[in-house]
Order: C-alpha cells, then sequence, then structure tokens
C-alpha cells in the first residue's frame, strides 16, 4: 500500500517559520532560520516541549561551513502512508506513516551553495538529516565536525554507557544528565579497547525520562558511509551536541556530492511501552537491497562456546606464544588437551541439536591462530580455512548433514580488518562448499587499519562490505564487536543479528551485567535492531566449574527463559552447555518450544531500569510467548491476556521463580505451574529479586481443558 501526497511547494526565500504536525497531530516540528542565519527546529508533544530551538550544521576541511549565512529557498511538505513486510521480525507488516518537511537552503555568499534538511514526523517521533546535493561549488569534501544539537527542558533522568568510539560493551548507568560522569566505569581488564573520550559524552541511543513523564530517546537510523554518532552534553544547558568517530588524522567523514547523512532520530511518548514498540528506526532504512531472500531464515542455536568463557575449554589448539599463518606447522604442536572445537565435541552438538530441535551448531576456535593473537595488534592473524588438526571440516559436513542440522562458521577478525577483507571470497567460498549459510563474524581488539575505531566511517563501510559480500554467498552475518545497528538490517536482512553491546559473556568472568542491565537494552541498545544476546545460562554460579570462582550470572533462571522473549532476535542461542540442560529437562521445554520470528508483539508494560513484560504471537502459529522481567527488585508484572482468541481456550505454562528465589542468594529455583486461560485472563507473575517468568501459551484441546484449572 502506498499513499504519498505532495502538499506544497513555495518560492520562499523570505520564508523564516515551517511547522508540521504528525499524522495524529500529537507531535509537531517547527524549522525556522534564526537572526543571524542559522537553521534549528523544536520538537513538542501536545502541549509540552520535548526539544527546544536547537541548531544544525556542518563544519568542514579548508572549506566554509555549513553552519550560517542561509537564505530558505523552497519548503515542500508531504504526507506519507504504506506499510511493508520485513523479512524477519517482531510483526508481520510494518506501518509506515509521516509527514515530510524538506527544506532547500542556500548559502547566498557561498555562490549560493545548497544545503537540504529534511525532516520526517512520524506519530512516535522524528527523524531528520542534511542533503548535499550535486552541484557546481560542492564536489569532494571533508566533515570535520557535525553541530546537530538536541536542547532538552531540563536535568532529565537518563540512562547512558560512556561515550566511545571502539566498544560500546559498557555497563549501564542510570543518573540526571548534570551527574553523568563517564569516568566512573573503571574496571580494568573487562574491556580491551575501551578509550574514553570525555567526561560528559556518552553513546547512544541515550534512553531519558523528564520530570513530567516524557519518554525521550536520541538514535540516528541508516548509518551508512558515516561515522556512529555520540553526543557531548552541555551539563548546565541541558543541550547534547552531535560527536562523530575520528579517523586517524582527525577528519569524521569523507564524502562525495549528492550525499547524505544518517537520521538523527527522536522518539517521544508519555509511555514507556511505546518506545518499545516504535518502528520509526527501521522506516527511516531503505527497502531490501536484496531481491531474493527466500534463504535467510530464523535460527535457534547451540554451540562450543560458554563452555570457554567459564573456562573448562580454550579456543586455541597449543599452549604456545609465537605462530604465523603459513609457516607454522601445527600437527607438530603439543594439544594443551583443553581445545573445545574438536570433532569428537562438535558432533556431541550435532546430535544435542538433532534431538531437541535446533537449527544449528555454532563452533568457536576450528580454525588455527588462536594461540597468540589477543593484543598483539597482529595483521595476519586467522586465514579462515585452516582447521586445527582435531577438527575434520569434511566429516562434519557429512555428519551435520546427515543429521538434518547446519553448522554456524566463526569468524574471528581479532580486528584486523584489512586482512578479513582480503579473504572475504576465500572465505565464504569455503563456507559454501562445506555446508555453512551462517557465521558469526567478531572484531576483538584494536582495529587494523591502525588508527581507526570500530565506528568510524571506515569500519561502518567495512561491515557492509561484509554484509554485502555474503549476500552474494547466500550467508547470513552475526557480528559482534560491531559499530551497533541502526535499522540497516532492513536494507541487508543477511543482518540476522549482531551483537554491539554488553552480553551475556561478561557474567561469567567479570563484574558481571547488573540486575537492571536486561531492563534498560531494550529502550537502547535494541532500538536499532535484534542482538545476539545468548540467554539461557541455567548453571548460573561460576563457582560449579571452579570452586576459586566467585562470579554469576545476575539473574534467575527464570530470567534466562524471559529473556528469549523480551529480546527480540531471530537468532537465538541456547548458550549453555547441553548436559547443563538435560538436567533441568522441564525448563528446558521452554528454550525448545519458543519462537524466534513473530507475527506480532505487544509491549504489556515496562519501565526502563526497571521491569519488561511483553507477548509475542509465533509466525503462522496461534501460538503465543511472555516474558516479563525486572530489576534487582522483587515485583509482580501484570499481563492482561485480551490479545488471544476470543473463541479459543489456550494452555499457559508458566515459568516462574520459585518463592525462595532470589538472583543472588537462590538463583537457580524455579517452578512450572500450567493453567486454563482465555481472552479474559489477567496473569499476575511474581518476580523475585533480579527474576522473571516466561509463559508459552498454546491452543488447548477439549480433553486439556478437562484436566486443567482455569487461571484465577
Amino acid at each position: 500500500m502506498l499513499n504519498r501526497i505532495l502538499f506544497i511547494t513555495l518560492c520562499a526565500s523570505m520564508l523564516h517559520a515551517q511547522t508540521i504536525l504528525s499524522p495524529n497531530k500529537k507531535l509537531a516540528l517547527s524549522f525556522s532560520v534564526t537572526a543571524d542565519s542559522v537553521p534549528q527546529y523544536q520538537l513538542s508533544f501536545g502541549k509540552r516541549s520535548v526539544i527546544l530551538p536547537s541548531r544544525l550544521g556542518m563544519e568542514l576541511r579548508n572549506m566554509p561551513s555549513f553552519l550560517s549565512g542561509f537564505a530558505v529557498a523552497s519548503v515542500e511538505t508531504s504526507l506519507t502512508n504504506d506499510s511493508w513486510d520485513p523479512v524477519l521480525g517482531e510483526v508481520k507488516t510494518i506501518h509506515n506513516n509521516y509527514r515530510e518537511l524538506k527544506v532547500t537552503l542556500k548559502q547566498p555568499a557561498v555562490h549560493n551553495r545548497t544545503m537540504i534538511l529534511t525532516f520526517r514526523l512520524f506519530d512516535e517521533g522524528v527523524g531528520f538529516r542534511y542533503e548535499f546535493p550535486k552541484q557546481d561549488d560542492l564536489n569532494y569534501f571533508t566533515v570535520t565536525d557535525e553541530r546537530t544539537e538536541f536542547a532538552l527542558t531540563g536535568d532529565h533522568n537518563a540512562f547512558w554507557i560512556p561515550g566511545d568510539f571502539d566498544t560500546n560493551e559498557y555497563a549501564y548507568f542510570e543518573t540526571k544528565l548534570s551527574d553523568v560522569d563517564a569516568n566512573k566505569d573503571r574496571r580494568p581488564g573487562e574491556i580491551f579497547t575501551a578509550s574514553l573520550i570525555s567526561r560528559s559524552m556518552v553513546q547512544t541511543p541515550v534512553q531519558m525520562k523528564s520530570s513530567d513523564g516524557l519518554y525521550i530517546n536520541i538514535f540516528e537510523a541508516a548509518l551508512v558511509n558515516y561515522p556512529a554518532m555520540c553526543v557531548e552534553i552541555d551539563q548546565k544547558k541541558f543541550v547534547m551536541t552531535s560527536k562523530l568517530a575520528p579517523d586517524p588524522v582527525g577528519n569524521k567523514a569523507y564524502m562525495q556530492a549528492p550525499a547524505k547523512t544518517p537520521w538523527r532520530t527522536i522518539i517521544v511518548s508519555d509511555k514507556a511501552a511505546d518506545i518499545l514498540s516504535s518502528k520509526m528506526i527501521l522506516n527511516l532504512n531503505e527497502p531490501s537491497k536484496i531481491a531474493d531472500v527466500s534463504w535467510i531464515k530464523p535460527m535457534k542455536y547451540v554451540g562450543i562456546w560458554w563452555e570457554m568463557h567459564v573456562g573448562v575449554a580454550s579456543w586455541n589448539y597449543a599452549d604456545v606464544n609465537n605462530v604465523k599463518i603459513g609457516e607454522t606447522d601445527w600437527k607438530s604442536l603439543r594439544p594443551n588437551g583443553r581445545h573445545g572445537a574438536t570433532t569428537a565435541r562438535t558432533k556431541y552438538y550435532i546430535d544435542f541439536a538433532a534431538k531437541y530441535g535446533f537449527d544449528a551448531v555454532l563452533v568457536e576456535g576450528w580454525n588455527v591462530g588462536w594461540e597468540d593473537w589477543f593484543g598483539n595488534w597482529k595483521e595476519n592473524v586467522f586465514d579462515f580455512v585452516t582447521p586445527y588438526p582435531d577438527f575434520d571440516v569434511a566429516e562434519l559436513h557429512r555428519y551435520a548433514k546427515e543429521k538434518g542440522v547446519k553448522l554456524i562458521m566463526h569468524h574471528e577478525t581479532s580486528a584486523s580488518a584489512t586482512n578479513y577483507e582480503r579473504q572475504l571470497d576465500t572465505a565464504y567460498r569455503f563456507m559454501k562448499a562445506n555446508g555453512y549459510d551462517a557465521v558469526k563474524s567478531g572484531y576483538v581488539g584494536r582495529i587494523i587499519p591502525r588508527g581507526e575505531v570500530h565506528d568510524g566511517q571506515w569500519m561502518v563501510n567495512h561491515y557492509l562490505r561484509a554484509v554485502t559480500k555474503a549476500a552474494e554467498y547466500k550467508i547470513m552475518v552475526n557480528a559482534h564487536e560491531p559499530v551497533r545497528p541502526t535499522g540497516v538490517q532492513r536494507t541487508y536482512p543477511n543482518m540476522i543479528a549482531w551483537e554491539a553491546a554488553r552480553g551475556n559473556e561478561f557474567n561469567a568472568w567479570s563484574s558481571g551485567n547488573p540486575p537492571f542491565h536486561e531492563t534498560i537494552l531494550p529502550f537502547t541498545r535494541f532500538m536499532g535492531g535484534p542482538m545476539d544476546y545468548t540467554p539461557g545460562i541455567f548453571q548460573i554460579k561460576m563457582s560449579y566449574y571452579d570452586p576459586k570462582k566467585t562470579e554469576q550470572v545476575h539473574t534467575t533462571l527464570a530470567k534466562q527463559l524471559a529473556l528469549y522473549v523480551t529480546m527480540y532476535s531471530p537468532l537465538q542461542m541456547a548458550a549453555d552447555l547441553p548436559e547443563n540442560y538435560e538436567a533441568k529437562p522441564d525448563a528446558f521445554q521452554f528454550i525448545k518450544d519458543v519462537a524466534v520470528d513473530w507475527d506480532d508483539t505487544k509491549i504489556l508494560e515496562a519501565e526502563p531500569g526497571d521491569y519488561v513484560t511483553t507477548a509475542r504471537k509465533a509466525k503462522n502459529k496461534e501460538e503465543w510467548y511472555l516474558g516479563a522481567i525486572t530489576d534487582e527488585n522483587a515485583r509482580t508484572a501484570t499481563a492482561p491476556l485480551a490479545f488471544l482468541n476470543a473463541k479459543q481456550n489456550y494452555i499457559a505454562a508458566i515459568y516462574g521463580d520459585a518463592p525462595d528465589a532470589h538472583w543472588e542468594k537462590n538463583p537457580m529455583a524455579y517452578k512450572i505451574d500450567r493453567y486454563l486461560v482465555n481472552s479474559k485472563t489477567i496473569l499476575s507473575l511474581r518476580l523475585a529479586p533480579g527474576g522473571g517468568a516466561a509463559v508459552s501459551i498454546k491452543p488447548a484441546s477439549k480433553d486439556e481443558e478437562r484436566g486443567l484449572k482455569l487461571y484465577k
């Protein structure tokens, strides 16, 4: 469905202000040029201001800036109302309805040089970007700074991580804007590439709540050929200003007209659940560039991974500290006896996957080079095709195919992006020849080319080069340690999931993720797309593997189940060891049952940093799954089931915290109850401190109806 109406085009050299309303008229966006010829915008929600007058502009290298001296040349407004179906997603169909304001600006003193500001105002927020048409006086140009402002109305409560262009694996803070202090996060050894920029700079997305109850999310969409954006906070005036990742010589972006920036986004509502329901970020991205998407499939997988993090296995084959790709005789090295990615161990995982209905098995540490790469800033660490002597690629290809299970390739690039790019075709050909349709890539370490950063323009382009090249081979990509996604998976749907945040593995060997971590992520990292968070840990205490270990997962077991619903991803891992699942088959049933691709999603209740309750309908099935999670505080989640078919009764299997469960004191205590429910049922789910509840809701047969009690 497409409905795009052009309302007005004005020759408006004397025009100073324009205001547009969102389709439901709840939001108002105003644009004007100040008395000193600077473009600015402001945003309001009903009668409440969200963004006060905020300036826009660009600084360029060795050229006049795009900061001031502007006159309005023309204004166009239009209305778009259409819909589209994502390849994989949280809902079957996404509605795309916005009013657009396109302002063409001229700089009379610079040969009438042109810049266009395009605003798209949705019912839930606004996206705007800079556009630079092809013109005589602008061809190649270098951006040294982007001066986009977000002037806030006060000292909002904020959920943030420190500004850093080389990692986003920080734990979140909740403070007032005036109390933001990025220097607080000093945890030696946890994040190898941590490089804090300034005390008052934070990464986007940043989620805020105003004193009058507005939820405000600032982020970006369609990050392509441009560096990622952090924001610097003026902690007295409460103005945020864009800060872009630099290259080795301090420049931010190299552009050639016609050119455009990513969209700067502001999502706002007086209901927290509306923030999580928004599809504005996706709508601001371009449609799929992949014509045939039939090979892009959701996947539920297990893998040789967690056992390395808990210390019972290793990625490396031998304990040596000086190896060279193409020169080292791997068969001559003495195995350390702890190598995880062996043929026998992989077959064990394949058997487990086949027995319990999993789609795939991830194998990390299968290829040579793991012995001495970490921290050495080596250029040529991996070749992505040479297995260790104890990993038989051909035999495992045969065995997995026989069992009906796919293998997921692992490419740890060691952040040597140049080395990876040289070998992409060779690596992807090797994958296809051996039955691999998906790859997990990693970017641990400092970037090569040396001096580049994970979030810079060069690396943003690299991640997309890898994804587009993978699409040529019909390969799905799950990138770890990349720039955070910004909805680009709409354009390249083989970007099946990315990490780009502090994942579950930090609980195995560090101070871990605090209990409120997973209640903040949906408002921040997940705004840009699905995350491979790797939930499903059943053995919570790391002392199980080593009595000297004090680390643990900072949730209850029931909350680990709930994460499969509250954290969206079409690629979901059952991350724990198979042995730990088989020890708790009743709880494992939920992981086996839960879907990973959805027809519908309902955010039933939410508050950033406190709780989230989400219900989702499985793709092409009359089955719903519900997840409720809390922070360190016990609470009761309320879940009305009004979304169910009113003519059908259902069985609700509730996987909840036991009465004495507690994320720290008794995290593995759970209970399972089954009830008959219908569309009039309202579930009250008791959540322990750091706990959660997971519910599967399936149609009940007549026999099942007779054998179960109606939930009251």
